[in-house]
């Protein structure tokens, strides 16, 4: 379900790097909790990101969301398709769906992520915490 090669942040985003550049996407967890997409605000390429910091929003029928870059750079590339496919992010979030490509500036961020079993017993804390 929560790729292995994937690093995960504690507002439901992931990447995976793949040299100097990760793509960025959110969660099927995030996804679900979301509801059904309907827009997705993205950056365009060139802007500068910084780790924890916002670069975009996800709007679905419950409510608008902010998402945040889990690392510091330059975004390369961003998913245009999703801006008349948003919808495509519940039904793939962890594949076709990524949002952006970051050109990462420190690679080190990245060991401040969560790998795929941290997340996975870090969400299922959140819904111990979250009544039904």
């Amino acid at each position: 379900m929560y790729p292995a090669d994937f690093r995960y942040t504690k507002d439901h985003e992931w990447i995976r790097l793949e040299g100097a550049v990760g793509t960025v996407g959110i969660t099927d967890y995030a996804q679900q909790q979301l509801g059904d997409v309907v827009f997705v605000e993205l950056p365009k390429p060139g802007a500068r990101v910084k780790a924890g910091e916002s670069f975009g929003t996800i709007e679905s029928v419950k409510a608008v969301s902010e998402l945040f870059s889990p690392v510091s750079g330059e975004v390369a590339e961003v998913n245009a398709s999703l801006a008349d496919s948003p919808e495509a992010v519940n039904r793939d979030p962890h594949g076709a769906a990524w949002l952006v490509k970051i050109r990462v500036s420190d690679a080190k961020e990245m060991t401040a992520l969560m790998d795929s079993a941290a997340y996975q017993v870090y969400i299922a804390e959140k819904a111990k915490e979250t009544p039904a």
